[in-house]
């Protein structure tokens, strides 16, 4: 570009701080002309992570990350440095770290009597075989606007595949079958081992700690700006030639009014819409306050954008239906060792070996994961932490006298204990954190062509945008990778850099590969 623009991210998510370093490492930006405007006081995002021992941790969740994919993430996180090991890259220090703690769950699901379920064979019968063949053969025109039921059989969502497929990436059988075939593509390799999570990769702490706060410290060295507590409430425009041209910002930043003029030349990157806007936490004695998107500035700035202008999306075909699109989680904190011992002896897995533990005939769909401790980078040693989540928050439990969405932390932990069949003491003294996601798979309900724009949407001079909600073809979204794949797009195309964008993997090219998926769906 003939002049050095300033450069202004909507949303302090990794999408926005990941086109901030493809600016800076690839585009020789200077950081200083970089805003970073983030709502919350904390950047970071979906990947959070926050609390102390005292009052206990709460994180949203967390993505699953893999190194046979996720080739966008970490073309990234091999030039950001380390926080906590000097000379290594951030994806060297999670490679070191993974080959010490290897990914094998031994008790992935678990019946009523909490036995584990044996899961080496995935249940299928020669139709669902066929259907699953059909469906992931199937073009994406074909599959407009269907749901994953119209696809496969009532008796395929029985499946210990379906039980350990859909608690892995959170598919419902309502969502997309657009979505559910990309994933079975994507991740053809994570088919063959779906019962051990062999293919998993793990961060050394929380996404935030080992993802975000390396990459914001490398941010902050070349001089961006962080503005933390800043929130894009309006943008301003004219049109050129029928093209979009953003003019300016309307912020409340701290909660006073404030205006960014953008001049010729700057360029605007909007994250239309977060599948964590609206979440709200509840307590041990609370359960989560229920929210829309009426308290989301987010969604409401992507429905001004794409009012009149098609080639910017359609958001309503995301944020319309909260009854199909949210779940709840939690997080519990520990100063007692006995939980972690008693999970240690009925799983077989030390902390950070295992995956999800799933109570497959949960009214809730519970789930939980002890990851490796410490998970938060000012954990006590004292201390731990782990994370559950639930598909049907809105189902009475089976332990619990209520729905998920009406209970507090102490009745979410009452429910586990259930299904576990420990006593409720060795939970006492704990503190059970709930979180409400209205909007958490919304980027998975069913859609069509269109919908989704482009990051750089046609139309637009000066605009982009970055998020889940943007359309990258063949790739998946609700993953970290899509985030960044996304905004390395956006960056290099409008700030024109001549470097390619790391392709998708096309492992399900593969003959091997298909062949040892093919074993997987006879077993």
């Amino acid at each position: 570009m003939s002049t050095t623009p300033k450069v202004y991210l909507v949303g302090g998510g990794i999408g926005s701080l990941a086109a901030a370093a493809f600016m800076i490492r690839d585009g020789h930006l200077p950081g200083a002309n970089i805003f970073i405007l983030e709502a919350t006081p904390i950047l970071g995002g979906s990947l959070d992570g926050s609390g102390d021992p005292q009052s206990g941790y709460s994180m949203r969740g967390g993505r699953m990350v893999t190194t046979d994919n996720y080739e966008c993430t970490w073309d990234l996180y091999k030039s950001i440095p380390s926080l906590q090991h000097d000379g290594q890259s951030v994806f060297e220090e999670m490679i070191a770290f993974n080959e010490k703690h290897r990914s094998n769950a031994l008790a992935r699901l678990i019946d009523r009597q909490r036995a584990k379920v044996p899961v080496t064979s995935m249940g299928f019968s020669m139709q669902d075989r066929l259907e699953l063949l059909k469906l992931s053969r199937a073009e994406e025109a074909t599959l407009d606007s269907s749901c994953i039921t119209d696809w496969l059989s009532p008796d395929f969502f029985k499946t210990a595949f379906w039980y350990l497929w859909s608690t892995t990436f959170a598919f419902q059988p309502w969502h997309s079958a657009i979505e559910f075939k990309r994933y079975l593509l994507r991740f053809i390799l994570e088919f063959s081992r779906i019962e051990t999570l062999a293919g998993v990769k793990r961060t050394i702490y929380n996404q935030h700690d080992s993802l975000v706060l390396p990459l914001q410290a490398w941010l902050n060295a070349q001089g961006v700006h962080l503005v933390p507590s800043c929130i894009v409430t309006d943008v301003t425009h004219r049109t050129d030639n029928g093209d979009l041209i953003i003019t300016g910002l309307t912020c409340l930043r701290d909660g006073a009014p404030e205006s960014i003029c953008v001049n010729g030349g700057d360029l605007v990157f909007i994250q239309n819409a977060s599948m964590t806007d609206a979440s709200s936490l509840g307590s041990m004695t609370s359960a989560p306050a229920k929210l829309t998107k009426a308290e989301s500035y987010g969604w409401r700035l992507w429905e001004t954008l794409a009012e009149g202008r098609p080639n910017f999306g359609n958001p309503a075909a995301f944020n319309d239906c909260i009854a199909q699109s949210w779940w709840e989680s939690f997080t519990v904190t520990l100063k007692d060792p006995g939980f972690f011992d008693k999970m240690f002896d009925f799983s077989g897995n030390e902390p950070g070996t295992g995956g999800l533990v799933t109570f497959k005939d949960s009214n809730w769909l519970m789930s939980i994961v002890l990851a490796h401790q410490p998970h938060f980078l000012n954990q006590p040693a004292d201390v731990q932490v782990f994370w559950g989540y639930a598909l049907f928050p809105d189902r009475v439990g089976n332990f619990v006298p209520k729905a998920m969405a009406e209970c507090n932390g102490a009745e979410i932990l009452s429910e586990l204990c259930g299904h576990l069949r420990f006593d409720p003491e060795i939970l006492a003294t704990a503190n059970c954190i709930p979180c409400r996601m209205p909007y958490l798979t919304s980027m998975f309900m069913p859609r069509q062509s269109g919908d989704r724009p482009l990051p750089v949407p046609q139309g637009s001079k000066n605009l982009a945008f970055i998020s889940q909600f943007v359309e990258i073809p063949d790739d998946c979204v609700f993953t970290v990778e899509y985030s960044v794949r996304a905004a390395q797009m956006a960056v290099y195309e409008l700030l024109g850099i001549d470097r390619e964008v790391p392709p998708v993997s096309p492992h399900a090219a593969s003959l091997a590969t298909r062949f040892r998926a093919l074993l997987k769906a006879f077993k």
